[in-house]
């Protein structure tokens, strides 16, 4: 294990990478069409009659929640109508599955969106809900890496990932040019959305464009709606959201989240239980403690979603299934429900809470709030997976599977090693 030498892995928590190695360096989505995600249906997709119309959806360079509104604009619908399993990189070429309830299929082939293409492939009668796919498909391209030298084939980055790696949530879970999401969940969870509002419509972004910049420091300077939405740029449409609703009703802070999708909402206090999982994971690292070296007091996750505790009487037992990858060593991201404190982890994620002036009890307010719940669950602490590398004299790619909430930025930080500015 060797400590990140940037500051963002720090600030997200991403404190460690596992390999020893010196990383190859290189950009990372240099044209959308080296990032390329398909999504793998955790069903096949149903072909039979219901309200909702299942659409396999292809889209370039496009953010999901904008995409998704995007839609729904064309067609006349509210986004709700409009379901997905899952969040999709914007700087990549995605393919999913998206449910429109009542969806018109002529209606649908005949939409024109630059860079996006929504084809019908069946109908059912659920929606499609966050969670309801099996993974995703991962094949990416580097170029501009360091030179290879004799050892440092493909095959030696095979064998420096095959015992796994730090299971972080990744870069575009928080952001890494503008790292606002779990920023503006620690406004809401603490009551404040009018932090929370200028959290998200302020704060600067590395390299952005002047204009957006101008924009967000004059709402941060006045705190005027009315006169900010002359100056945020039309393309910051979430931001702008924000600023109609708090136009037309002032002071309403909280009620301005209300013109989110619920998904989007409740992904800014996700993302503080990503935030605080990243950094209790990385104190279990600096402490000696293994990804696969179970200790008593640690949890086990098991691939069906049963967790246990680790006892003295259980250790040797444990210690062979982790082995065997029966099952992994799991930390718990705190919600709204209490929680045992059996371990080492479990006591280092309270410190973490208790140094936030976080408590479960604001999870549950938020969750009242948000209309999502926030109960907290444990997570595998390691990622590891089967990888495929081919190397030319210009480009490396990599093919991999993910399951849900694994994220291809974690895997590829360990082999590139390179500024996480490189890696968006």
């Amino acid at each position: 294990m060797i400590k990140s030498p940037y500051p963002l892995d720090h600030t997200l928590g991403l404190s460690w990478y596992s390999s020893d190695q010196e990383g190859i360096g290189g950009r990372l989505k240099a044209v959308p069409e080296d990032f390329v995600v398909d999504e793998i249906p955790e069903t096949p997709v149903p072909s039979g009659t219901g309200p909702y119309l299942i659409c396999r959806l292809t889209k370039k360079n496009w953010d999901q929640q904008r995409s998704i509104k995007e839609i729904a604009g064309r067609l006349g619908v509210s986004h709700q109508r409009i379901g997905f399993a899952g969040t999709k990189d914007k700087r990549a070429v995605t393919t999913q599955y998206i449910s429109i309830y009542k969806g018109d299929p002529a209606v649908i082939e005949a939409l024109h969106i630059p860079d996006i293409t929504i084809e019908p492939v069946g109908a059912s009668e659920q929606q499609i809900s966050l969670g309801d796919l099996k993974g995703n498909r991962f094949t990416i391209s580097l170029t501009d890496f360091n030179p290879f030298r004799p050892e440092d084939n493909p095959e030696e980055i095979n064998r420096d990932l095959s015992e796994g790696v730090p299971n972080y949530f990744g870069y575009q879970r928080f952001g890494v040019q503008r790292p606002v999401t779990h920023c503006t969940g620690l406004d809401m969870l603490r009551g404040s959305y009018e932090d929370a509002v200028r959290t998200f419509v302020s704060m600067p972004s590395v390299g952005e464009h002047e204009e957006a910049a101008k924009g967000r420091k004059f709402y941060a300077d006045t705190g005027d709606a009315k006169a900010s939405l002359h100056q945020i740029p039309v393309r910051l449409s979430l931001e702008r959201s924000l600023l109609h609703h708090l136009d037309s009703n002032p002071g309403d802070y909280a009620g301005a989240f209300h013109t989110f999708p619920r998904t989007l909402r409740s992904m800014f206090v996700s993302a503080v239980q990503s935030w605080l999982f990243n950094r209790a994971l990385s104190m279990r690292i600096e402490e000696g403690r293994g990804l696969s070296d179970p200790g008593i007091g640690d949890r086990i996750l098991y691939p069906d979603g049963r967790s246990d505790i680790i006892t003295q009487g259980t250790a040797r037992m444990a210690a062979m299934q982790v082995k065997r990858d029966r099952c992994r060593i799991a930390i718990f991201m705190q919600g709204s429900e209490p929680v045992e404190q059996a371990g080492p982890d479990d006591r280092n994620m309270t410190w973490l809470m208790e140094e936030e002036g976080i408590t479960a009890e604001m999870f549950q307010t938020v969750s009242s709030f948000l209309e999502t719940k926030f109960s907290g669950a444990p997570r595998s602490i390691m990622l590891k997976t089967d990888l495929r590398v081919t190397l030319n004299e210009n480009r490396i790619s990599f093919l991999f599977d993910l399951q849900p909430g694994q994220y291809a930025t974690t895997l590829l930080r360990e082999i590139m090693k390179a500024d996480p500015i490189q890696m968006i």
